[in-house]
C-alpha cells in the first residue's frame, strides 16, 4: 500500500486537525472571548479576552465560590462610608474585572449599566468612575474595554472616551445603521 506524498500530506494534516479540540481550531482564526463572570469557564476554556455585564455578575456572585468577592467588596465599602448601591455595584463589578484578568491575557470589558443607555453625560461619567477604580486598582486601562449599549448617546460617548484613549466595546448591536454609527 503506497501513498501519493500529496496524499499523505492530507492525511496527516487531517489527523492533526481532528486531535485538536473545535475551539482550539477556532483560535487559530479569531481572538475567543468568554462572556461570562465565572473564573472557571473562563479558566477552562482559556479565551484571549473575556467580557461582563451587571447581570453576569449578579449570577457568579451567588456561587459560593465567589462569595470572598462580594463579601470583601461590601466590607470594604462599609469601611470607606460607601452606601449608594451603584458605587458599591461599580466596585464589585470591578473587582470580578480584576479577578478575570488575572486569567485572561487580554482585556476584560466591564459595562456601563443599560438603565444610563440613553443619558450621555451618567454614561460617560459612569465609564470615567469604571476606568477610574481599574487605574486606582493598578490596572492601564489598555487591559480594559468599556462596554456600552449602541443607542445613538451610547455612541456619541464611546467616541468621547476613544479620543480619551478609553478604548469600547459597543453591545445590543442588532442593525446596520446602528453598525454604520460605531464605525463612523
Amino acid at each position: 500500500f503506497k501513498l501519493s506524498e500529496q496524499k499523505f500530506c492530507l492525511v496527516t494534516n487531517l489527523a492533526f486537525c481532528m486531535s485538536k479540540s473545535v475551539l482550539d481550531q477556532l483560535k487559530e482564526h479569531t481572538v475567543v472571548v468568554a462572556d461570562t463572570g465565572d473564573f472557571g469557564s473562563i479558566q477552562q476554556y482559556a479565551p484571549r479576552d473575556a467580557t461582563t455585564n451587571p447581570s453576569l455578575i449578579l449570577k457568579a456572585s451567588k456561587q459560593k465560590d465567589y462569595a470572598n468577592l462580594v463579601e470583601e467588596v461590601v466590607k470594604t465599602a462599609v469601611q470607606n462610608g460607601i452606601t449608594e448601591v451603584d458605587s458599591v455595584m461599580n466596585q464589585l463589578l470591578v473587582k470580578f474585572g480584576l479577578s478575570i484578568l488575572k486569567v485572561v491575557p487580554g482585556r476584560v470589558s466591564t459595562e456601563v449599566d443599560a438603565r444610563l443607555s440613553f443619558d450621555f453625560d451618567a454614561s460617560l461619567e459612569k465609564a470615567r468612575s469604571i476606568i477610574s477604580l481599574y487605574e486606582d486598582s493598578g490596572i492601564s486601562r489598555e487591559r480594559i474595554l468599556i462596554k456600552l449599549a449602541t443607542t445613538w448617546e451610547g455612541v456619541r460617548v464611546s467616541e468621547v472616551l476613544e479620543k480619551e484613549g478609553i478604548h469600547t466595546n459597543m453591545t445590543l448591536l442588532f442593525s446596520l445603521v446602528q453598525a454604520v454609527a460605531c464605525a463612523e
